[in-house]
């Protein structure tokens, strides 16, 4: 009786088992699932790389300071290398933007018919891996990314000399390869169809351009970094990004723009809900006081209570009553007074980074721009990398300093500043240009002007040894001199060990005190 059951079960079901069958693969197939992607949109995506985190790049040069420390507040100023500070750099170039630019070269193949998006491609590519470099040092290159193509799951770290060979190489072919008969590529968020007003193009023609501009622009950026370690590749490579055309303008520049409440700055946004640790440092401040620059009240502010920096919309921005807090100095004895300046409110009686202004969440984000440009390219003239000699070098010097304050114009709530007060700065006896102390005067305004790029100000101030400031003696932990690179996030040791330790050999250690190969002595 149970086998008759047994078979009347069986065939009923017959006809459910023939159903499930003829419609398995529709019903198992989301139809909203996304089965392929545009590269360019890859592209738009990665086109947001990191440009610094306050409390390290920016805490090591001496612009910012967080002078608690206690636990996760425990930081650069106490010399401390922790993992936290290290790892934004990493993390937001490597395992994101990185992978989809290399996905994205995956999906174009070596015969595309895109060949400015490819192009473009390349050229930031080799802009995301200049600053892992600058960085860390040695880091997985020419197998990266290919876990997908190739099954590379564990890269090695490769030679930090070597692969900044490649990305010349890269460079020079991708900026050689963009056409301006080829394909338009609307999704660019530099210079695209939904780029800024000021930077945005509508043709393949106009939008390459700038492409060439930028890819000579990080070129000419590649060749000043082997100023000190060979210094006749420096004037090769310089000498061959001003023939090919850098930036010349604000309308150059590349940066997106955030509305504030959708889309935010990221780094911003975190500093303005933990405003308790938001300080600026003594000789970033010092430096904007001295010379009267009419950019400090749009940099820094001192607010009411510094603990509820929020809830003052309208905080004081008279230059006169800013002070930076100096370096490594502790919450604890500047709240107790003598010679400090104490507490206020909930917080400490310094200034703090204008969250309404530089510092908002809305504030845009700038990557590579023409004032740093001109200020290499005032260097390199100074140098006689390039003709002019002298007065050429202050004529990029000036020029630099002019957009660098019409620049700020894009700020949120901020207002123009006058051709008036820009004359007044250049010609103030600290900032006007001296043929004597030329390096020192461009790289000291290199400083100045990266305020909100701490990546390139951490690396041009190893490269210049500018502006010249005093290391920070809170502890030995760094033999009385800076951090000259950062460390390699933890999880690499476990998740590439192998390879890591190889790496950390490799450059002395896995340390703050080591140096990547164009940092010499």
């Amino acid at each position: 009786m149970i086998t008759i059951i047994k078979r009347i079960l069986f065939i009923a079901a017959i006809p459910f088992f023939t159903g499930c069958d003829k419609d398995f693969v529709e019903v198992n197939t989301n139809p909203y699932a996304i089965t392929s992607v545009d590269p360019s949109i890859l592209l738009a995506g990665a086109q947001r790389t990191h440009v610094g985190t306050w409390a390290a790049e920016h805490t090591i040069v001496q612009h910012f300071v967080n002078p608690y420390n206690q636990g996760a507040t425990l930081g650069f100023n106490f010399n401390e290398d922790i993992d936290l500070n290290s790892n934004p750099k990493w993390d937001q170039s490597y395992p994101t933007v990185l992978r989809s630019l290399n996905q994205a070269l995956f999906l174009l193949g070596d015969n595309t018919t895109r060949v400015n998006l490819q192009s473009i491609i390349r050229i930031w590519k080799a802009q995301t891996y200049m600053g892992l470099v600058d960085t860390y040092g040695n880091v997985p290159y020419f197998n990266a990314s290919k876990a997908v193509s190739n099954g590379i799951f564990y890269p090695e770290y490769d030679d930090d000399e070597a692969i900044y060979e490649d990305i010349y190489k890269e460079l020079k072919e991708a900026i050689a390869a963009l056409s301006p008969s080829a394909d338009y590529v609307s999704a660019d968020l530099f210079y695209g169809a939904n780029a800024h007003a000021s930077t945005k193009t509508s043709t393949a023609s106009d939008q390459i351009a700038k492409w060439k501009k930028l890819g000579n622009s990080l070129l000419l950026r590649l060749g000043m970094r082997y100023s000190k370690v060979n210094p006749a590749k420096a004037q090769t490579i310089v000498t061959e990004a001003v023939a090919g055309g850098v930036m010349t303008s604000n309308a150059d520049n590349t940066f997106v723009k955030y509305d504030g409440a959708l889309y935010v700055f990221e780094e911003n946004n975190n500093l303005r809900n933990f405003s308790h640790f938001n300080y600026a440092a003594e000789p970033f401040v010092n430096q904007l006081k001295n010379t009267n620059d009419p950019r400090a009240k749009f940099i820094i502010a001192t607010f009411t209570d510094p603990g509820d920096i929020v809830g003052d919309v309208n905080p004081n921005t008279t230059l006169a009553n800013q002070f930076g807090v100096p370096i490594g100095i502790t919450n604890t004895q500047i709240a107790a007074g003598t010679p400090y300046r104490g507490a206020r409110g909930t917080g400490l009686n310094y200034s703090q980074f204008n969250i309404w202004r530089i510092a908002s969440p809305a504030a845009p984000e700038f990557f590579v721009t023409y004032t740093q440009t001109a200020l290499l390219l005032a260097e390199a003239a100074k140098r006689g990398w390039i003709p002019g000699g002298d007065a050429m070098a202050k004529t990029h010097y000036d020029n630099a300093i002019t957009a660098n304050m019409e620049q700020f114009s894009l700020y949120p709530g901020s207002t123009p500043i006058t051709g008036a007060e820009i004359t007044a700065y250049i010609n103030h006896p600290q900032v006007v240009y001296s043929a004597t102390e030329a390096l020192r005067l461009i790289n000291t305004q290199y400083w100045v002007i990266n305020i909100r790029n701490g990546a390139e100000a951490f690396a041009n101030f190893r490269r210049s040894g500018y502006p010249a400031l005093s290391p920070n003696l809170f502890n030995n932990n760094l033999q009385g001199g800076f951090a000259r690179r950062l460390s390699y996030p933890d999880a690499e040791a476990s998740a590439n060990g192998a390879n890591y330790q190889a790496a950390a050999a490799a450059i002395g250690g896995d340390n703050l005190t080591s140096r990547v190969f164009w940092d010499t002595n």
